[in-house]
């Protein structure tokens, strides 16, 4: 029976569990995710947690109060240096655990615990969420008194008279009869006269006449 039984010893004395757990949470902050049991992951996570909560708080007696639990100033830099600066929009629940099914050897069942910020496949998800403000607009009690109720229906505006029609008599416009035209004459078609023959010319007389006429 589990009576009274806070903590998970993990089959270990208390100094080879401290050593163990800190040995593990040096691996995650190192490497950013770790396989391990069900059963270490979940008591990783209530060790590491609040290292991380104090890496917020960048002085020297914060660095001295994680170094004695880390026992190494490698991990210890990389804490207060980027992990720290990526977790601090962020209120506690720096870790996941993600079951992986059970171990082929002992069939013990295994887990994978990583830091949040660091899984670039969840955090694209929340950061578009976060960019996308939720604001609900509601109009002001002073607006909606002033306005008309929405049953009311709004006075017809009355017509303007309208402007007597100035009628104008035209003048009759004495119509004039359009004279017939004349037909027109039909050109007569223009008879090329022929070249009137040339005139025979008078015969010249013989010679043996005209010495006859000068003898007479």
């Amino acid at each position: 029976m589990r009576h009274g039984k806070k903590v998970n010893h993990l089959s270990r004395t208390d100094s080879h569990r401290r050593a163990m757990l800190a040995n593990m949470a040096s691996s995650l902050i190192l490497h950013k995710r770790i396989t391990t049991t069900l059963a270490k992951a979940k008591a990783l996570r209530v060790y590491v947690e609040p290292i991380i909560t104090k890496s917020k708080d960048d002085t020297t007696h914060s660095r001295r109060t994680v170094f004695s639990y880390l026992q190494n100033k490698e991990v210890v830099s990389i804490l207060f240096r980027d992990v720290a600066a990526k977790v601090a929009s962020r209120p506690g629940g720096y870790t996941r655990i993600l079951k992986m099914g059970n171990r082929l050897g002992d069939n013990a069942s295994m887990a994978l615990i990583e830091l949040v910020d660091y899984n670039e496949i969840y955090t694209n998800g929340d950061a578009a969420a976060a960019e996308k403000k939720t604001t609900r607009r509601r109009g002001s009690k002073a607006k909606k008194a002033d306005a008309p109720a929405a049953g009311a229906k709004a006075p017809k505006a009355e017509a303007a008279p309208a402007e007597e029609a100035v009628v104008v008599e035209e003048t009759p416009v004495a119509e004039t009869k359009a004279e017939p035209k004349a037909p027109k004459a039909e050109a007569t078609p223009v008879v090329e006269e022929a070249p009137a023959a040339e005139e025979a010319a008078p015969e010249a007389p013989a010679k043996g006449d005209d010495k006859e006429e000068k003898k007479a």
